[in-house]
């Protein structure tokens, strides 16, 4: 009967160590944990709301640098064409001018030959 009797108290020691109710110390921490835990739950889901907040904010920028590009390339593109129609107005305007040129300098040699011609016919009369 011996053999049994120790193995019987073997087995209450673990139980020596399990106490029924804890004491205030250990309900204190539990309790401050349990506020620290909640008080990190609160933060995470705050945290959570920002980040989805500032990946709103991201997409909305990057959609609006989208269409700023897309302005971007419509507006070069208008440029690109009024350089073009200004360098064919400017070359048209510059045919112009040198045509005007050529016909003054015509209708000054006319005049000059006129009044040349017009001055010895006026000196003969006189």
């Amino acid at each position: 009967m011996a053999p049994a009797m120790a193995v019987a108290a073997r087995d209450l020691r673990p139980l020596e160590r399990v106490r029924a109710v804890p004491d205030r110390k250990e309900v204190e921490a539990a309790e401050k944990m349990l506020r620290r835990n909640q008080e990190l739950e609160e933060e995470l889901r705050r945290s959570r709301e920002r980040e989805e907040a500032a990946q709103r904010e991201l997409e909305r920028t990057k959609e609006r640098l989208r269409v700023a590009e897309e302005a971007e390339e419509r507006l070069c593109s208008q440029l690109g064409d009024l350089e073009a129609e200004a360098v064919g107005q400017a070359r048209a305007y510059l045919l112009q001018i040198q045509s005007l040129m050529e016909q003054i300098s015509r209708s000054q040699q006319l005049h000059q030959k006129t009044a040349a011609s017009s001055g010895g016919l006026l000196r003969a009369w006189s």
